[in-house]
C-alpha cells in the first residue's frame, strides 16, 4: 500500500493527553452546581464530540444551558495546560513528517485548539488547523476533513486521519481518506474498521517511518 504524504490529526487523545484538564474543568463546573465529582473513566467516555456534547453529557440533562457550556469553557480555558502534554513519540513524528503537509482536524473551539498548540510549541508544524467551530459540522461529518484537505492542496487519496475516536473514522471514510485508530487515546472505534491501528505513537512512527532529521 502506498504511503500517505499528509496527515490529518485529530487532537485530544491522538496529539495530546488533555483528559485530567478536561476533568479538572468538569468537576469545578459540577461543584459549582453542587454535584459530585466525576471520576475520570466517566469523562473519559464522554469527550469527543465537541465540547457541546461534553458538558451535556456531565451534567443532568435540567442543568444544562448555553450559559453552562461557556463557563465549562471558561474554566477548561484556565486550566488548559496545566498537566496537557503530547504523548510520548508525538515530537519526533512531527520531527520527522515536518516537511509533509499536516493538519490538525478537531471538534475542540478552534481559538482554544491553537492556544493549546501554542502553549505546547506545537503550532508551526500545523499550516492547516479545523476546530469544531471552523465548519458548519462537526466530526462525524467529512466536511472538515475536506476542508483541511483543500487548503493543503492535496488530495483525499494522498492522505491519512490518524484519531482515537469512532467520529473520525466516519469522517474519514466519508471523506475518502485512509484511516488510522490510535489504541493510545480516550475514544473508541465503535466498531468502525480503520485501515491502520496503532497501540502508540512510537508504533505510529514505525508505520509511516518519515525522514530521518
Amino acid at each position: 500500500m502506498q504511503q500517505p504524504t499528509a496527515f490529518l490529526f485529530d487532537l485530544d487523545g491522538t496529539l495530546v493527553d488533555s483528559l485530567a484538564d478536561l476533568a479538572t474543568a468538569v468537576n469545578l463546573l459540577r461543584h459549582e452546581l453542587s454535584l459530585p465529582p466525576l471520576d475520570s473513566a466517566a469523562v473519559r467516555s464522554y469527550v469527543g464530540d465537541g465540547a457541546t456534547a461534553l458538558v451535556k453529557r456531565a451534567l443532568p440533562a435540567r442543568l444544562f444551558s448555553t450559559a453552562q457550556l461557556e463557563r465549562f469553557l471558561a474554566l477548561y480555558g484556565e486550566h488548559l495546560l496545566d498537566t496537557t502534554r503530547p504523548y510520548p513519540g508525538i515530537l519526533e513524528f512531527l520531527g520527522r513528517h515536518r516537511q509533509q503537509p499536516l493538519a490538525v482536524v478537531t471538534n475542540k473551539p478552534l481559538g482554544m485548539t491553537r492556544k493549546l498548540l501554542s502553549g505546547l510549541d506545537l503550532e508551526h508544524y500545523f499550516p492547516v488547523v479545523v476546530g469544531g467551530d471552523s465548519c458548519e459540522e462537526k466530526k462525524p461529518s467529512p466536511v472538515p476533513v475536506r476542508w483541511a484537505l483543500e487548503r493543503l492542496g492535496v488530495m483525499a487519496t494522498d492522505a491519512v486521519l490518524i484519531g482515537d475516536h469512532h467520529t473520525d473514522l466516519s469522517a474519514g471514510q466519508a471523506a475518502g481518506v485512509r484511516t488510522c485508530f490510535c489504541r493510545w487515546g480516550l475514544g473508541e472505534r465503535g466498531g468502525i474498521d480503520a485501515d491502520f491501528q496503532v497501540d502508540t505513537a512510537e508504533a505510529l512512527l514505525q508505520l509511516f517511518p518519515g525522514i530521518e532529521s
